[in-house]
């Protein structure tokens, strides 16, 4: 059966209920993507299967994060009571979950975590304990980063960890074998269920490549509610075109009109965030009562920022040398608990990418550049010639290399026998299949001297050893720093 996205179920539907289509409900349904799609398809799919009349008795929904499969597959196998259609759906289910999504599952229980849901938190770590086959043992002591390695930049510190961890024990949560419930419910798809008996699954995230994808790819029917979640142009339309459509739902059920302006103030203090949008513009619809007209000063007076900054907005912040930015996505962060250190290390990474490519930019290599050159010729003249400049940079590493090794393989600082020699790593410079990064990274090398960014980085490290030796608040050390390579001017001392 064939895999649709959100927006041609109704169609679908409408082609199978009139009877214009020789193929009849599907017994499996996976439907996956944004949560707040996949609930609103659920719902569709609902409606076409089972009358509300019968929706007590012919419908069971099973939280999917409790992991124990046992249960759906027994009552899929059993009739309905009144007979006539059943529906077994196994809402939110983690079941697609794998080890290569557990940085996305830390990610997820850090965002559940702030905001105050510890219960859906805990759902997304034991599921990654399920997958990872880890007790609570493993990943307990003074530091669990060894065992999970989540992304500083992205989850902070570990404190939040302990907490969800403490939250699962005192309320003796289990963690499930993810792979025994995965065969078990490959099994009951296989084998099939009673005529008239449909499963529906849904998920927000999804591995195509595991058996039990094409496995209901092949008996039933997949509906994609998936949005983008980058930063690229086409990700960004397609994630407003989303919360307009939600939006526009939202104003005609209740008769109510807005702006473009009162859209983006909206979208700046949520981010991608379609819960957390659609409520919101809940409480707008009930703070104007019966004034027809939302506006932008409605938003300002109402909602409160819960976008969650990514760190790049900081560092390319600095890179603009946009003082006002760089300070507010400073306090953002701070503010999202990301630590001083991690805070640090992000924007010398960048400092040092800057460095990098000015260096290409003085170099033979970087002759046919220049600050006005628009983003085709770059393409075309330009990133070849950093391809190039990225190669002799790895060859003078290997030479670096072999200079410390004597004639007899013995390392000259250690006078241990030199190893096989392990492929160099690619420079900052070289960004596969996208060069567009580094196009916009040679533009904000232009607005800084080479000097500049030397003595960048020396700031940098006096602030690292100030943030590790001494009692100086962090924000107001950062804070000097970005404010020191942005230009600003101002008093630093003024600022707290």
């Amino acid at each position: 059966m064939p895999e649709i996205h959100y927006k041609e179920l109704k169609a679908y539907l409408k082609k199978l209920k009139e009877g214009r289509d020789t193929k009849q409900f599907a017994p499996v349904y996976l439907i996956h993507g944004e949560a707040l799609l996949y609930k609103s398809a659920l719902d569709t799919l609902l409606d076409a299967l089972i009358p509300d009349k019968q929706r007590n008795f012919n419908y069971q929904a099973v939280d999917g994060t409790n992991g124990h499969l046992e249960d759906v597959v027994e009552r899929l196998n059993t009739y309905s009571l009144l007979g006539g259609t059943k529906v077994v759906a196994l809402c939110d289910s983690k079941i697609f979950y794998s080890k290569q999504d557990e940085g996305q599952l830390l990610e997820k229980a850090k965002e559940a975590f702030d905001a105050q849901d510890i219960n859906k938190a805990a759902k997304y770590l034991l599921s990654l304990l399920g997958i990872l086959n880890l007790s609570f043992d493993d990943i307990g002591g003074e530091n669990p980063r060894k065992t999970l390695k989540p992304d500083g930049d992205k989850t902070g510190d570990t404190k939040w960890l302990d907490e969800i961890i403490k939250f699962c024990m005192e309320n003796n949560l289990s963690i499930s074998s993810e792979e025994h419930n995965v065969v078990l419910l490959q099994h009951a798809i296989e084998k099939g269920f009673p005529k008239g008996n449909h499963l529906v699954i849904t998920t927000d995230m999804i591995d195509k490549r595991r058996k039990l994808f094409k496995i209901i790819k092949s008996n039933g029917m997949i509906i994609d509610c998936s949005v983008p979640k980058g930063d690229r142009r086409a990700d960004k339309i397609a994630q407003e075109a989303v919360l307009t459509e939600r939006m526009d739902a939202l104003l005609a059920r209740h008769g109510k009109t807005t702006d473009k302006e009162t859209y983006q103030a909206m979208v700046e203090l949520t981010g991608f965030d379609m819960e957390t949008f659609s409520d919101n513009f809940e409480k707008l619809i009930s703070y104007v009562g019966d004034r027809k007209e939302i506006t932008a000063k409605d938003v300002a007076f109402v909602l409160k920022r819960t976008k969650k900054d990514p760190i790049y907005e900081l560092t390319n912040a600095i890179a603009d040398r946009n003082v006002e930015q760089a300070l507010f996505f400073l306090n953002s962060l701070l503010t999202d608990n990301f630590h001083p250190l991690q805070i640090l290390a992000s924007i010398t990474n960048q400092v040092r990418k800057l460095l990098l490519i000015k260096d290409f930019v003085e170099s033979s290599h970087g002759s046919s550049w220049h600050s006005e050159m628009q983003y085709r010729p770059f393409e075309d003249k330009v990133m070849t010639a950093v391809q190039f400049y990225n190669r002799e940079l790895l060859n003078r590493m290997e030479q670096w290399e072999d200079m410390l090794s004597d004639k007899d393989g013995e390392n000259k600082r250690t006078g241990k026998k030199k190893e096989k020699k392990k492929s160099l790593p690619a420079t900052d410079l070289e960004i596969a299949n996208n060069p567009y990064p580094v196009y916009k990274m040679l533009l904000n090398s232009d607005k800084f001297t080479k000097n500049e960014l030397i003595d960048a980085m020396e700031h940098l490290a006096q602030a690292d050893f100030r943030l590790k030796t001494t009692r100086q608040r962090p924000k107001m050390v950062l804070e000097e720093a970005i404010l020191w390579m942005c230009n600003a001017k101002q008093e630093l001392g003024v600022r707290s």
